[in-house]
């Protein structure tokens, strides 16, 4: 028995879902509300200390990091295989789990909080205000916590934001024009699955145009995944209208300050010159 610890628009946990929906597997889902601080009760802190979801009991044992849920259930559960067996692909699909969790994950908070939390936190009384910031232990993401709240898109964390993604997009171009229809080729994996939250929510939020309009690989990857039935299960029927309303609603408010910012990184880009050999 799966018992899964969630927030039902969590990126993370979107992954994880997809992952068992994928698998066809059967999970207890326990709501674990982030605007309501339930990650810092001290019963959820017991199953995952960094206080984040999503977090997962599987034979009285817990399992914390999507990442590493998502592979863990891969070695559980072999069918369908989602890790590859060719040690290569297998290092190419580690590739993109790196790519996601030391960039877009940052990315993806910092382009969600500008746009729609950044509101709802200026909107909270001053005492939960205190206990978000307060309990954030790492002072990284403390800072990056901080300096979107007050600065909102001009924060330079939002710039490297659309930088991670930038550069994401154009290496998934790369890697689908070369092999496709999936990011290692004919076969679904883990490197796709790790990827489709992070692409939905720009989606959701009305923005993932503003990098991929130009990039038809990828715009047929996305076609391609928004008919995955796994897709559907773990990632669009758990959320709440009210949640897509409001991704809808506060999303397009900066989509022209992201389109300055892509315009700024892509003329970074332009001036890189490789050194000779």
């Amino acid at each position: 028995m799966i018992t899964f610890y969630q927030f039902g628009n969590s990126v993370c946990c979107q992954k994880a879902r997809i992952t068992m929906s994928e698998k066809g597997l059967e999970w207890e889902a326990v709501e674990v509300n982030l605007f309501r601080n339930e990650q810092y009760a001290s019963d959820y802190l017991k199953i995952n200390p960094k206080g984040v979801v999503p977090a997962m009991i599987h034979d009285g044992k817990a399992i914390i990091e999507s990442t590493l849920i998502c592979e863990y259930l891969d070695d559980v559960y072999p069918t369908p295989r989602l890790i590859p067996p060719d040690p290569f692909l297998r290092t190419q699909m580690r590739l993109w789990s790196k790519m996601v969790d030391e960039g877009l994950h940052e990315g993806i908070s910092e382009i969600s909080f500008s746009a729609m939390f950044r509101e709802r936190l200026k909107n909270s009384t001053p005492e939960e205000r205190e206990v978000r910031f307060r309990n954030i232990g790492d002072p990284r993401r403390r800072d990056r916590f901080k300096s979107t709240y007050e600065l909102g898109t001009q924060s330079p964390f939002v710039l490297y934001a659309v930088a991670n993604y930038y550069k994401a997009f154009k290496s998934m171009e790369k890697a689908l024009t070369g092999r496709g229809p999936w990011l290692l080729g004919e076969a679904l994996s883990l490197a796709d699955i790790n990827m489709m939250p992070y692409v939905a929510r720009l989606y959701y939020l009305g923005l993932l145009d503003v990098w991929i309009a130009d990039l038809p690989a990828v715009r047929a990857w996305w076609q391609r995944t928004q008919q995955l039935p796994s897709y559907i299960a773990g990632l669009v029927a758990p959320m709440k209208p009210q949640e897509v309303e409001e991704m809808a609603k506060h999303g397009p408010k900066i989509r022209g300050e992201l389109q300055d910012l892509v315009g700024q990184v892509a003329s970074l880009q332009a001036q890189f010159q490789p050194v000779p050999a």
